[in-house]
Formats: C-alpha cells, structure tokens, sequence
C-alpha cells in the first residue's frame, strides 16, 4: 500500500500532540480536527479507488456480505471468493468502529476541554488509521483474488 501524505502528516501530529500544554490544545485543536479530517478523506478515496478494480465476484460477495449484515449463501467455488470478501469487509468495520471511537474521544475532550481527553483522542486516531491502512491492503489483495 502506498502512504499518503495526508495520513503521514496527521500522525507526526498527533504524535507532536501528545505532549502540548492546554493553551496550545485550544490554539490548535482546529488545525488537528483538520489534519485528521483530511487522513480520513484520503485514506476513504484510496479505498475506494482500489476496490473499484475488484472482480465481479468479489464485489459481488462484498455486497453481499453488506446488505446481509455478514449471512450469506455461496456455492462451495464462491467459498474462496466470500472469505476474502468477508476478511475485507470485517478489516472495515474495524476500521469504522475505531475511527468512531476517536472521534467521539475528540468530541467529548472538546465539551470537556479536557488535554487528557484529546490526547487520548490522537492515540485513537492513529489507531484508527492503521486500522483502516490494515483494510485497504486487504482490499488490494482482494484484487489479486488471494487470501490473507
């Protein structure tokens, strides 16, 4: 998986964020939401860029798996096809639930005005986009028709 530029530069600033003083949160706390929003965004334009070049099959088994909340139904030569669907698309709810987390976090240190919060927030960030890097290379492989 290539890096972006955007995901490397939000985590050299989440990592610089961890040891900020409380004036410099409320000075920067837009630049870091910005940071994080514009990761998110690339990362989420790779992952689609790449599963666009998906087979049929597999996008087909993907949807499935979607719209059937992770049930389906598959002749034992889709078996394959459906397990590196289903690998895929359980690596992007982890994806989802940790970039959900960190947001909150964010959220609720900004309520709280809470450095602690925020700190906690930029490590679940991080968190969030390795995860989400963790599902895109499984996507890509996907394309190749291999498992994991």
């Amino acid at each position: 998986m290539q890096k972006l530029f955007e995901v490397e530069n939000a985590k050299s600033l989440m990592n610089e964020a961890l040891a900020w003083s409380v004036m410099k949160w409320l000075r920067e706390k837009k630049n870091v939401r910005k940071a994080a929003d514009e990761a998110n965004a690339a990362l989420d334009r790779l992952n689609e860029s790449i599963k666009k070049k998906w087979n049929d099959d597999v996008r087909t088994a993907y949807q499935a798996l979607k719209s059937s909340n992770g049930q389906t139904k598959h002749a034992a030569a889709d078996r394959e096809v459906s397990a590196i669907a289903k690998k895929v698309k359980d690596a992007d709810e982890q994806a989802w639930q940790a970039r959900q987390d960190a947001e909150d976090t964010f959220d609720k240190a900004e309520k709280m005005m809470s450095t602690s919060l925020a700190r906690e927030g930029c490590r679940k960030a991080i968190y969030s986009w390795e995860r989400h890097e963790d599902a895109i290379r499984k996507a890509e492989a996907a394309i190749r028709g291999k498992a994991f």
